[in-house]
């Protein structure tokens, strides 16, 4: 079986295998092949693959002749032309948001798996790109702030007075708000975090920071370990909260997000406007809407004194590190689909494959994209 490992475009600089990994394929005796360039900008050059025991060709090379497709961004429409239904694409493709795609991939009959729709179960933590990439997020984003505030994080104590520690919020705390948590936390911000999941309570207490607790939140543990949508009443409660905490913070980190909808609006307008000049919001949720109104994706603007950061890939700032916990990810997925004579063997009867399953032979697998694509008139 022929691996093709294609090169990203955009300003991602990731890449979805590192050396160590192909020459685990190849030693599992699969070929790999891999497009010149694909790993420059994570810092790894083509004779870097090829010591691993990989081929380097062109594009068209990658696209004619591999039978798994690979590579971390949603494909290109050009080169969504290019794939056969004999061969399977693997990226992560957002598949609730990105329906339309879902919808091409169905018509064409290919097999596509998204790595963003892999099942967090216990059995799938090692295989969980979302969790690994947000651990890069958090920690890059306190950096960011840290580097743009005009105050310092920790407390000191000098000749020429007492400096206060940042107040730092953070809205949020899945695995990147718990990442920005111990981040700032090292830098000796005092921190404050929300979260409308009461179970995590504890873990952000265990990090040193104290929880915003608002009353009444809906829980649902069906959703994955996901926040779910609230009620109005919550909302108002949650609102008033979040404003007021915001008013006395110095650096504002937003990391809240649902699944295939809009990001929850945290931060609006009026709520920025009581926010000390100097302030700085890191919006995590930029590409899908943001959690602050004012957010623009890819964009940093200044708001009456205060700095947002709308910033939705900051691994992409951290190439070579977040690839290699791409690949550990990737390569224990990969485990499922090749065999160990180096065969390609696609088993619906393991829930992960059939979870992390988007199309095949011109049906939609995945059930939630089911759901989200037959709303949809």
């Amino acid at each position: 079986m022929i691996l093709g490992l294609l090169k990203e475009h955009g300003d991602e600089t990731r890449v979805a295998l590192l050396p160590d990994n192909v020459q685990q394929l190849v030693n599992q005796h699969v070929e790999v092949l891999v497009e010149s360039g694909a790993g420059n900008l994570a810092f790894v050059s083509d004779n870097d693959y090829i010591s691993a025991g990989a081929k380097i060709v062109d594009r068209k090379t990658v696209f004619e002749k591999s039978s798994i497709l690979l590579q971390i961004q949603v494909p290109l429409a050009e080169d969504v032309k290019k794939i056969q239904p004999s061969q399977v694409w693997i990226s992560a493709f957002n598949p609730l948001w990105e329906t339309a795609l879902v919808k091409t991939f169905q018509e064409k009959q290919i097999t596509t798996f998204s790595l963003d729709s892999i099942p967090r179960s216990t059995r799938a933590q090692a295989m969980d790109i979302l969790s690994s990439q947000a651990t890069v997020t958090g920690y890059k984003a306190v950096l960011d702030a840290a580097l743009i505030s005009p105050t310092f994080f920790p407390m000191f104590m000098t000749a020429a007075g007492t400096i206060r520690p940042a107040n730092v919020l953070i809205l949020g705390a899945g695995v990147a708000g718990l990442q920005a948590i111990a981040t700032a936390r090292k830098l000796g911000a005092q921190v404050e975090a929300f979260d409308v999941r009461t179970a995590v309570r504890e873990e952000v207490k265990s990090l040193g920071a104290r929880f915003v607790e608002v009353e009444g939140a809906v829980e649902d543990k069906a959703a994955g370990g996901y926040a779910v949508e609230q009620t109005e009443e919550y909302k108002q409660k949650q609102q008033q909260a979040i404003n007021d905490h915001a008013a006395k913070a110095n650096i504002v980190i937003c990391t809240a997000q649902i699944p295939g909808r809009k990001a929850p609006l945290l931060l609006p307008t009026e709520a920025v406007e009581r926010m000390k000049p100097g302030s700085v919001i890191i919006d995590l949720a930029a590409s899908t809407g943001g959690n602050c109104e004012l957010t623009k994706n890819n964009e940093t603007i200044n708001h009456n004194g205060v700095i947002i950061v709308g910033q939705s890939n900051y691994p992409a700032k951290m190439p070579l590190d977040a690839s290699r916990m791409l690949g550990k990810n990737i390569m224990n997925f990969l485990a499922l689909l090749i065999t160990k004579e180096g065969q390609l063997h696609v088993n619906f009867d393991d829930d992960i494959v059939k979870g992390t399953c988007v199309t095949h032979q011109g049906e939609i697998v995945n059930e939630r994209v089911k759901a989200v694509i037959g709303t949809i008139k």
